[in-house]
């Protein structure tokens, strides 16, 4: 009598039903956990693969173990400079990571070893993603600006124009690099590079000096050097034909 009270048959139906209930219950929260894991396993692969690609590709970076032809652009600039000595193969090697360190340390640039967007911009250096002409004329006029600056401020406005004037002379000369950030970086060429005031803001004066440059004026005529009589110490320069003299500086060519 007890057990057939226990058990009868209402009690064992009841038993039965929630049983089923509980068994959907937790299979319903297996397939609910799934779901999400299985979300937020994607989000977080979107996320690692937008960082891996992303930052290689749009911003055109090269690091360490890179290979490449935009690799082999910076080897060959970096050597042309004076900052790289080794072979210019294509491939991010220690070498490679010393020289993109030295130069980033003396252009005021943050010494990471890696060549992001603003280390290229300062070697002239400009990924495929943008529009190149409209950004490497930018970067020029900055350039440009910060050493009329840093060489020339103070100097009448003509000699600012003809020392930017004489970067550009450089650039279309075979004796030296053919751009303007490859004549402006070129080891011991200037020496706000050296002194660090090549990294300073340049005023309106500077960029529109440089814009004239730029332009076609050329104070200069044709100078592909200049030099301040008063605190000059390097006698070859002495021997170089005289052009014409403006403010303190003396042109040559």
């Amino acid at each position: 009598m007890y057990k057939n009270a226990l058990f009868g048959e209402n009690t064992k139906n009841s038993i039965y039903l929630n049983g089923v209930i509980f068994l959907k219950e937790i299979k319903n929260k297996i397939f609910v956990n799934r779901t999400a894991i299985i979300s937020i396993s994607l989000i977080l692969l979107l996320f690692l693969l937008y960082n891996i690609f992303s930052v290689n590709i749009v911003l055109g970076l090269s690091k360490y173990g890179s290979r490449g032809e935009e690799v082999r652009t910076i080897q060959t600039k970096l050597k042309r400079w004076g900052y790289y000595n080794g072979n210019v193969d294509g491939i991010y090697g220690s070498q490679t990571l010393a020289a993109v360190k030295y130069f980033q340390r003396k252009n005021g640039l943050v010494v990471d070893g890696i060549a992001g967007t603003k280390t290229l911009q300062a070697m002239g250096i400009y990924n495929s993603s943008g529009n190149s002409g409209t950004a490497s004329n930018s970067n020029d006029l900055n350039l440009l600006s910060r050493l009329v600056y840093g060489e020339a401020r103070g100097e009448p406005y003509t000699g600012q124009v003809a020392v930017a004037a004489v970067v550009l002379n450089r650039v279309k000369n075979s004796s030296f690099p053919n751009t303007v950030s490859g004549v402006i970086y070129q080891r011991g060429a200037f020496n706000v590079v050296d002194d660090g005031q090549i990294n300073l803001t340049p005023n309106s004066t500077a960029k529109k000096a440089a814009q004239d440059a730029l332009n076609g004026w050329d104070p200069s005529y044709g100078s592909i050097y200049y030099f301040n009589p008063s605190t000059a110490t390097n006698k070859w320069i002495w021997s170089r034909p005289h052009v014409v003299t403006i403010g303190k500086h003396r042109f040559c060519k």
